[in-house]
């Protein structure tokens, strides 16, 4: 079975707008890294919007840093699933699924293939309930922001997850990369 991962950069306040951060060339590299292990992205309509087609372009002109050409060609280079009812076109390499993304995700975590990366702030309570995420990469960025939307909002968990630490980077920038496993 494959595991699921989530992976999210998150201010010291707990919000997640990537919009409010300004990533170091260390947290690209971070974030390329984690790539490796995937071969599957798992995206909300929302993070699909704001991620695509930003790093597309960004592959494809090579617009980007170094560090960020990287990430935008292993990003845009693996397949995706988006989850939405109301988008009608997408990229490349996506397919979109109109509806229970819990059940897809179930499926998809039985078929044989690396990790499966979950990338959607607003599908997680879902998803997380449901018990399909295995491991965790927060990013928290030396900021308090006070606006955005919070990694999980207030009321939308069930009980509390306990989750066991099992490395902690700390990147010159003060940024701290934190990766959890369920237990």
């Amino acid at each position: 079975m494959r595991t699921v991962t989530f992976a999210m950069n998150i201010s010291l306040d707990g919000y997640c707008d990537h919009t409010l951060f300004n990533p170091s060339e260390e947290v690209h590299e971070y974030f390329t890294s984690l790539l490796e292990e995937v071969d599957l992205l798992f995206f909300g309509r929302i993070m699909y919007q704001l991620m695509f087609p930003f790093w597309s372009d960004v592959a494809k002109h090579q617009s980007g840093t170094s560090d960020e050409n990287r990430f935008a060609q292993k990003l845009t280079a693996i397949d995706r699933v988006v989850i939405s009812r109301t988008l009608d076109q997408v990229e490349e390499n996506t397919r979109i699924v109109r509806s229970n993304p819990v059940q897809e995700l179930l499926k998809l975590k039985q078929q044989v293939g690396k990790k499966i990366s979950v990338d959607s702030v607003s599908l997680l309570p879902e998803l997380l309930a449901a018990g399909l995420i295995d491991e965790f990469h927060l990013v928290v960025h030396p900021v308090l922001v006070g606006r955005g939307r919070q990694l999980i909002e207030g009321g939308s968990l069930q009980e509390n997850l306990d989750l066991r630490l099992v490395d902690t980077i700390v990147f010159k920038s003060g940024v701290v990369a934190l990766h959890y496993l369920k237990q």
